[in-house]
C-alpha cells in the first residue's frame, strides 16, 4: 500500500470520518452471477476460442442456464480437474472469472492491421469445428482400472510429443503471443500452425503463429523439402526401399546427396523409452487373470518403443478382442497419410472400452467372408487370385481418447483395420468400428440438416441419423481392407506404393473399401444378411457420408491429397454420370429452402455401383496406373465439367454446419 504519511493532519481527519462512516454503513448487496448469458453451443465456442479445458454437455433441464452438473473439464489441455472449476457449494471463483472473459468480446482494436486480420481468420478457422464431447466415467472403477487408465494417457500425452517431432512442428506454439487463446487452441486442434478448416487452409495469412513457417516435416531433410517433387527424388535414390521404410526418418547421408534412414527409435530415444516406461507401467498394474491378453500386448507395444520391432506387437494386439479383454488400445506407428510422401507411419493412440454389441455383427459376416473374398476377385480378374482370408471382422469399441495422428481436427476415424503391412496384416489383422462417434444429440441434427439442404424429398425420407446405418457402412468398409487386393499385394513383385505412388496408392486402397462397403450392402440383400429397406438407407448415409468429404476440398493447404475427399468424388461423380445420383436444378429441396436437389436412384444404384467397383479393383489388382490416373482427372482435377460445379453446391451447404471437433473427458 502506498504510504499517505505526507498528508495534511485535516485530510487524514476527513479521511478516518469517512472511513468510519463507511464501515458503519451495510455493504451493499453483490449481484449473484447468471450463467444464462450465454447458450449451450455459445458457451462450449467460446470456450475453445479462450483455450479453456470447459465444456457445457447438456441442458439437461431445458432452463437455459448452465449448472454444476452440467460442466463437464476436459482431458488432453489444461491439465485441471472439476474441482477448480466446481465447489461444494457451487461454481468456484476460477469459474466465475473464466465465464466472464466468454461473455466478453474480444478486442482487438489496438492490434496491427495485419495481426487483427490474423486473428479474425483464426476465429474462421476455430469456427468451422464444433467442439464435440466423448466423455467416459470410471467412477467406482477398481484402483487396478484407474492405474492401467493413468499411465495409458500418460503414454497418451508423450504420443502427441512424438508426432509433434514427425510433424516438424514441436515448440513452434511457443511463438503464440500470450493474449492470444485461439491461435492456441488452434495449434493444440490442428497439431499445427496450419490450418485446417476447408475456408481458411489455402489462406496464406491463416496462421496459429504471427509469421507462418515453412511447411517442413520432420521425417525427411529440411533443406530437400524445397523441392515440391522431393518425395519422387528420394524414390530414384540407390536405397530407395530403405528411405521409404514405414518406421524411420530419413537424414543426410555419409556422402554428398546420399540419404539414410534412421530407426525411430534411435531417432528420438528420450521420448521412445518416455512412452515405453508408461506401458510398463500399466501392464504391472494388471493382476487380475481377465486382462492377460492386455498385459502382453502392453509388454510388447513397450518393447516396440525402444527396439522398433512393430510387428512384435502387432501379434498380441490382434490376438486381443472381445472374449479376452474390455480394453481396446492400439499405440503404435501406422497410418502414413497425414505426410507428403505418405510413407513414415504417423505415431498416434486410440484408447477405447469393447462393446459387445459387436458379437452380432460378427455372427453375421463371418460365414460368408471367404464368399466375399471370392465376389471381389471375380471382379479384379487376373492376375488377382482368391486367397484363404483369415481375418477377425470388427470388435465394436467406445472411444475414451485419441492423440498423435488419430486425433483430426475434424472428426474422427469411425473404423479401422490393422496393421497396414507385415505378417500380421497379411493373417488378417484386427478390425474395430468405433461405436459411440457422432451419436451425440447436436451431430445428428447437425447431419440431419445437411441431408435436407442437399436431397430431393423422395430421397431424404430414407436419410437417417441412427448408428446402426452408420455403423453397418463402417463395418464393411474395415471388413474390405481385408479383401481383394490390399496394401501388402504385388504386381511383378511391386507393392502398390511403388506402382502408384503413395498419395494414390493410399486414396485407391479407401476407395477399394469404400465402394466395397456400398457393393456388400446389396450383396448382403441377395442373402438376406440385410433387408432390401436397411439396404437404401445404407446407400443414402453412405452418399451423405461422401458428400461430407467432398465439402472439405480436394487438397489440403500443401498441396497434398485428401484421400477420403478424392474418392468420395471419384464414386459420386461415376453415379452422376450414370445418372444414378441425378441433379433436379429446379427442384427444391427436402428443407423447403434450397433450389436444386440431388436424388438417388435406389433401384439402379446395384449396377451401377458394380460397374464402377470392377473398374477400381481392376485397377488394383492388375496395377493400372494409367487408369487410376485418368479416374482422378476426370472426378478430381477436372473444373470445367458439371460435376466440378455440383461439388461447389455441396460444399457451400455442407459447410453450412460445423464440423465435429472432438474433445475428451474422463471422469473418475
Amino acid at each position: 500500500m502506498r504510504s499517505i504519511a505526507w498528508l495534511p493532519l485535516v485530510l487524514l481527519i476527513a479521511i478516518a470520518c469517512e472511513s468510519k462512516t463507511a464501515a458503519a454503513a451495510p455493504a451493499p448487496a453483490v449481484k449473484p452471477v447468471s450463467f444464462d448469458q450465454l447458450n449451450r453451443l455459445d458457451f462450449n465456442r467460446r470456450a475453445a476460442e479462450k483455450f479453456l479445458p470447459i465444456f457445457w454437455r447438456e441442458d439437461a433441464n431445458q432452463n437455459g442456464l448452465l449448472e454444476p452438473a452440467e460442466l463437464a473439464v476436459l482431458w488432453g489441455f489444461g491439465h485441471s480437474t472439476i474441482t477448480d472449476w466446481v465447489g461444494p457449494s457451487g461454481f468456484t471463483p476460477k469459474f466465475v472469472a473464466a465465464y466472464g472473459t466468454l461473455t466478453t468480446p474480444d478486442d482487438w482494436s489496438k492490434l496491427p492491421a495485419a495481426e487483427k486480420k490474423r486473428r479474425e481468420i483464426i476465429a474462421l478457422e476455430l469456427s468451422q469445428g464444433r467442439q464435440t464431447l466423448l466423455e467416459t466415467r470410471f467412477t467406482g472403477a477398481s484402483p487396478e482400472d484407474k492405474a492401467i487408465v493413468q499411465h495409458v494417457l500418460k503414454a497418451a500425452e508423450l504420443i502427441e510429443r512424438l508426432h509433434a517431432r514427425q510433424n516438424g512442428v514441436l515448440g513452434l506454439d511457443e511463438q503464440i503471443p500470450a493474449d492470444d487463446a485461439a491461435s492456441r487452441m488452434v495449434f493444440y486442434r490442428n497439431q499445427s500452425p496450419f490450418c485446417a478448416g476447408p475456408k481458411t487452409e489455402n489462406d496464406e495469412a491463416c496462421s496459429a503463429l504471427p509469421v507462418k513457417p515453412r511447411h517442413v516435416v520432420g521425417l525427411y531433410p529440411a533443406e530437400v523439402q524445397a523441392d515440391p517433387k522431393f518425395c519422387d527424388a528420394l524414390a530414384r535414390q540407390p536405397n530407395a526401399k530403405e528411405l521409404m521404410d514405414h518406421f524411420s526418418v530419413v537424414v543426410a547421408g555419409d556422402q554428398p546427396n546420399t540419404f539414410k534412414a534412421v530407426p525411430y527409435s534411435k531417432a528420438w530415444p528420450e521420448d521412445m523409452q518416455a512412452v515405453a516406461t508408461e506401458l510398463d507401467a500399466a501392464a504391472a498394474a494388471i493382476t487380475s487373470p481377465g486382462e492377460a491378453a492386455f498385459k502382453t500386448y502392453l509388454t510388447a507395444a513397450a518393447n516396440a518403443f525402444r527396439t522398433n520391432d512393430w510387428e512384435g506387437a502387432n501379434g498380441p494386439w490382434a490376438a486381443m478382442g472381445v472374449d479376452n479383454s474390455k480394453w481396446y488400445l492400439r499405440i503404435a506407428p501406422d497410418e502414413v497419410y497425414y505426410e507428403p510422401c505418405a510413407w513414415k507411419a504417423g505415431f498416434a493412440v486410440s484408447f477405447a472400452r469393447i462393446n459387445p454389441d459387436s458379437v452380432a455383427w460378427q455372427k453375421k459376416l463371418d460365414p460368408v467372408k471367404g464368399d466375399m473374398e471370392k465376389a471381389l476377385a471375380a471382379m479384379a480378374g487376373a492376375p488377382y487370385k482368391a486367397r484363404a482370408v483369415k481375418f477377425k471382422l470388427p470388435d465394436f469399441i467406445d472411444m475414451i481418447a485419441n492423440t498423435g495422428d488419430a486425433r483430426d481436427p475434424h472428426g474422427a476415424t469411425a473404423g479401422q483395420s490393422l496393421p497396414n503391412w507385415g505378417p500380421v496384416a497379411e493373417k488378417g489383422g484386427r478390425t474395430v468400428t468405433m461405436t459411440n462417434l457422432y451419436n451425440d444429440a447436436d451431430s445428428r441434427a447437425a447431419l440431419a440438416g445437411q441431408m435436407a439442404s442437399m436431397f430431393c424429398t423422395e430421397t431424404n425420407k430414407l436419410a437417417t441419423t441412427d448408428l446402426p446405418s452408420s455403423l453397418a457402412g463402417v463395418v464393411l468398409h474395415e471388413a474390405a481392407h481385408n479383401l481383394g487386393p490390399a496394401h501388402d499385394y504385388t504386381v511383378k513383385g511391386k507393392t502398390d506404393d511403388e506402382i502408384f505412388t503413395g498419395p494414390l496408392a493410399s486414396t485407391l486402397e479407401e476407395l477399394k473399401a469404400q465402394t466395397s462397403a456400398l457393393y456388400f450392402s446389396d450383396w448382403l440383400v441377395a442373402r438376406k444378411l440385410l433387408t432390401a429397406d436397411e439396404a437404401a438407407k445404407m446407400h443414402v448415409r453412405e452418399t451423405a457420408w461422401a458428400f461430407g468429404h467432398i465439402s472439405r476440398g480436394m487438397y489440403a493447404g500443401n498441396g497434398s491429397p485428401k484421400n477420403y475427399s478424392q474418392l468420395a468424388s471419384m464414386q459420386m461423380g461415376t453415379l452422376h454420370k450414370a445418372k444414378v445420383l441425378e441433379w433436379k436444378a429446379s427442384e427444391k429441396a427436402a428443407n423447403g429452402v434450397d433450389v436444386g436437389c440431388f436424388e438417388l436412384d435406389v433401384p439402379r444404384f446395384s449396377k451401377a455401383l458394380t460397374t464402377f467397383e470392377t473398374r477400381v479393383l481392376k485397377i488394383k489388382g492388375k496395377g493400372d496406373r494409367p487408369d487410376a490416373e485418368k479416374l482422378k482427372a476426370e472426378f478430381v482435377d477436372d473444373q470445367g465439367d458439371e460435376w466440378a460445379t455440383l461439388r461447389n453446391t455441396i460444399t457451400e451447404r455442407w459447410l453450412r454446419a460445423p464440423k465435429a471437433s472432438f474433445v475428451y473427458s474422463i471422469t473418475w
